[in-house]
């Protein structure tokens, strides 16, 4: 009988350490169950198992590559030419007298006196240039003044003439509007102007004299820049 008591007393011993290991087991397969599976070297957490944060400059692609912007980057500039194109009017420089030939003829030709001029330049350079607003012309070394513009003749209002190499324009010049303070005018000069109205693009041009007498007086006028010749006369020959 006492043989059997200390039997059934030494079996708990017996199966106890079995007993905690399987607890153990237990606990450890529930702990594995609720962490995230182990990074397999595709992700970006690393192995601490950190989830991966997209980059903030990165940008997906279809194909699952990311393509990253580097800062300050930027389209390049386009000045709204292309190769091959004619350059916009805003990039064309002013004409000025290395780009010039100057006439002046009476008009009509075949008239006893010189009232109404016509100003011709021609453009013998090698690049195209513009003719802003209208010429400012002297005549006579002694003139006061400029002579005033005919405002209504500007033939496309706040655009500049586009000369081309071999081109020209035309400003058509009354030298004489009533019996006021006449005088002999021994000399034209004429003075471009730059896109600002008022500017100049360069220094006086002298401008050939036609032939015979050139009396001027206070009336004087002239008129804007244009390619059609026949227009800028129609604003003088009628005063």
């Amino acid at each position: 009988m006492n043989t059997h008591v200390r039997q059934d007393r030494q079996s708990p011993r017996g199966w106890k350490p079995y007993a905690v290991g399987a607890a153990v087991v237990a606990a450890l397969l529930a702990s594995t169950a609720c962490r995230p599976a182990a990074d397999d070297g595709a992700g970006t957490g690393g192995a601490s198992g950190a989830p991966s944060t997209p980059s903030a400059t990165g940008s997906a692609t279809p194909g699952g590559a990311a393509t990253t912007a580097t800062p300050g980057d930027a389209p390049p500039a386009t000045t709204g030419a292309t190769p091959g194109s004619p350059a916009a009017p805003a990039a064309l420089a002013a004409c000025t007298v290395d780009d010039l030939a100057v006439s002046a003829v009476k008009e009509p030709a075949g008239g006893k006196e010189n009232k109404h001029l016509l100003l011709t330049v021609q453009n013998s350079g090698d690049d195209t240039c513009l003719l802003h607003h209208y010429p400012h012309v002297r005549l006579g070394a002694d003139a006061r003044t400029t002579v005033p513009v005919i405002k209504d003749s500007d033939p496309d209002p706040g655009k500049p003439v586009s000369l081309a190499p071999g081109d020209e324009a035309h400003a058509a010049l009354l030298v004489r509007g009533g019996a006021r303070d006449e005088y002999e005018a021994r000399s034209i000069t004429l003075t471009l102007q730059g896109r600002e109205p008022g500017s100049r693009a360069g220094g006086p041009i002298d401008v050939p004299m036609p032939a015979g007498p050139l009396y001027a007086d206070d009336g004087q006028l002239v008129t804007y820049w244009t390619t059609a010749s026949g227009l800028a006369l129609d604003f003088i020959t009628s005063r």
